[in-house]
């Protein structure tokens, strides 16, 4: 995964660079971009579906995990560009998730 936080880092350094927004208001747009990506995701899920009467089968569910791997890149950037320690912030977070998951896993075979 380090790599991947490498290019994540590169990919918000350029985004930092790109824009002359004071930084409350370059987070807010990072922000509303995962939104942004997320209606994209919806767009492909109703194209794969065809249910889109004017596009048809406008999608393939390859291009739904594309468009979900969107999200996910989104999310980190934005992550990376309101906290330069965004990769121990995500383990960290990850591991709450496993220490949850562990003891309803626990708890549900106690009963």
């Amino acid at each position: 995964m380090t790599d991947t936080w490498q290019t994540i880092a590169r990919l918000a350094g350029r985004l930092e660079d790109h824009s002359t927004l004071p930084r409350e208001q370059r987070i807010l747009l990072q922000l509303l971009k995962i939104q942004e990506e997320a209606g994209e995701v919806a767009e492909a899920v109703i194209g794969a579906m065809g249910q889109n009467p004017r596009k048809g089968h406008s999608h393939t569910w390859k291009d739904v995990e594309a468009e979900i791997c969107d999200v996910i890149v989104t999310g980190m950037v934005a992550l990376t560009r309101m906290n330069s320690e965004a990769a121990t912030v995500f383990q960290r977070h990850m591991e709450g998730l496993v220490a949850r998951d562990q003891n309803e896993a626990e708890g549900a075979a106690a009963q």
